[in-house]
């Protein structure tokens, strides 16, 4: 990334075998480097100071909130949209301990969409999960990959497939409604009954949204924060006790949610976590582009680094795991990150309510140990 290459060419035009006099000028070239990255790539990263971070301007914590809320929302691209819920329950069935039920909801003035919803057994109000799924590069679930789906075998061989790989046989949101919360899935743009999406045409389709005058990312932030209030809205819920949880681009998801969002009470997001600049690095997987898109805000880096934006929910608890091992989110960039974060959380008196872990000897991963111990974690957090 630092490798820099120059040409020399004579500065006049001169006779055939005749040398020019001093020095000659000299040009750039190449000026894409490895990882697709422009050859000035570290001065652009030592011009980003972040301003607009709590660190860089302090005063009055709730007057720091409200402008860099602000600032996020408005490079979300996406207008004020008040569009009524209307909530149609399609499907509604018992099972052990629970209610399992399909939901259709507006979640935009342009999207109706179907939903998955795990009920405990009881009158409620319920505390309550928004789950958020991951990206994976899979494409024919979404909502599934966290609320084992009884609606679809294909889907639930596809899930199970998925939850073995990466939560260890469960399904996170069964898990917590045996725990005695709500939960809420709802497919991103592009998954599960969202579907049409491909790896290859990510880029693509975030092109032509901001082309239309929108954004990929800002989309799926504003689509979360609806779906928040949704749940806010729901007889069964307890709106004071509303979580976000997620993982890989889910936790991505979460804290961005819980940082925009005025109806997220705690977090849990685990393996998506870093420092801006030590993400930005050659082999890193955000160099390629592709499913960086989902979580591109333009312009944002400007202002802030990506605990910066996760720290707007502050104080408010928050849960953050990282796998040691995990080659997506080296450790120099998580620690720095958990630093940032635990600065804000202590400026506030509010320590205890932040969570940082990395996991020795773990990856990418939300194994059965990392989730018992995220949700008695929750447990305390929603009871306070």
């Amino acid at each position: 990334m630092n490798r820099r290459s120059f040409v020399s060419l004579p500065a006049v035009t001169l006779a055939a075998g005749q040398l020019p006099a001093g020095p000659a000028p000299v040009f750039e070239g190449p000026s894409v480097v490895e990882g697709n990255l422009p050859v000035f790539a570290e001065r652009l990263k030592a011009e980003l100071d972040f301003p607009l971070s709590w660190a860089n301007t302090r005063g009055n914590f709730g007057d720091w909130k409200r402008r860099a809320r602000a600032q996020v929302r408005e490079l979300l691209w996406q207008p004020e949209d008040r569009t009524p819920f209307d909530v149609e329950i399609i499907d509604d069935q018992p099972r052990d301990g629970y209610r399992q039920r399909q939901i259709l909801f507006n979640v935009t003035r342009n999207s109706r969409v179907r939903a998955t919803m795990l009920l405990p057994e009881g009158p409620g109000p319920f505390p309550a999960a928004l789950l958020l799924h991951d990206h994976g590069s899979k494409f024919d679930i979404g909502k599934e990959k966290l609320i084992e789906p009884w609606y679809d075998e294909t889907r639930r061989a596809s899930a199970q497939a998925w939850a073995t790989r990466y939560f260890e046989g469960g399904f996170v949101g069964n898990a917590l409604v045996a725990r005695g919360y709500a939960v809420l899935a709802v497919d991103a743009l592009g998954w599960g009954d969202r579907g049409g999406l491909t790896y290859d045409g990510q880029q693509a389709l975030a092109s032509n949204m901001f082309n239309l005058g929108s954004s990929l990312a800002g989309l799926l932030a504003y689509e979360d924060m609806r779906a928040a209030a949704l749940l806010a809205t729901l007889p069964e819920v307890d709106h004071r006790r509303i979580a976000a949880v997620g993982f890989s681009m889910g936790s991505y998801r979460a804290w961005q949610v819980a940082a925009l969002s005025t109806h997220i009470a705690a977090t849990v997001a685990v393996c998506w976590m870093t420092a801006l600049k030590d993400m930005m690095v050659t082999g890193n997987n955000t160099l390629r582009g592709a499913s960086a898109f989902h979580m591109l805000h333009p312009g944002l880096a400007r202002y802030l680094d990506i605990p910066d934006v996760a720290s707007i929910a502050a104080p408010h608890p928050m849960l953050v795991f990282n796998g040691e091992l995990d080659t997506l989110f080296p450790r120099p960039g998580v620690e720095a990150a958990y630093a940032t974060m635990r600065a804000v959380w202590a400026s506030q008196h509010a320590s205890n309510r932040l969570a940082t872990k990395l996991w020795p000897g773990l990856g990418h991963t939300f194994n059965l140990a990392m989730q018992e111990e995220a949700f008695t974690w929750l447990d305390r957090a929603l009871t306070r």
